[in-house]
């Protein structure tokens, strides 16, 4: 009986090849668009619950990884995505100062 492990998740585009360099056997298939929409935001729930487990770098750059998938699944380019940034930036800050809002008053 060969023992297959199944995973039925969005990988990385070089991950098969990694699969046959060690000696087994990839099976996978491509996904329409909304298919992979859905496997996107599957795939950032799962990077970001591996993040705030671990607190590692490399778990930051998969989430970036998926974000910039995310946004050229809906025709966006990264220098877009930048400038949606920038502006977001220059009006509302960042979280340099740490703050935290308690409350406000009308």
């Amino acid at each position: 009986m060969i023992n297959m492990a199944e995973y039925n998740k969005l990988v990385r585009d070089k991950i098969p090849q990694i699969i046959e360099a060690q000696g087994e056997k990839p099976v996978t298939r491509v996904l329409s668009g909304e298919e992979f929409h859905a496997a996107l935001e599957q795939k950032l729930r799962e990077e970001t619950a591996e993040y705030l487990e671990s607190q590692e770098l490399a778990e930051l750059a998969d989430i970036l990884e998926v974000v910039y998938a995310l946004c050229e699944a809906d025709g966006h380019t990264l220098g877009e995505l930048t400038q949606a940034y920038v502006e977001k930036h220059e009006a509302r800050g960042g979280f340099a100062g740490k703050l935290f809002l308690i409350s406000k008053t009308p």
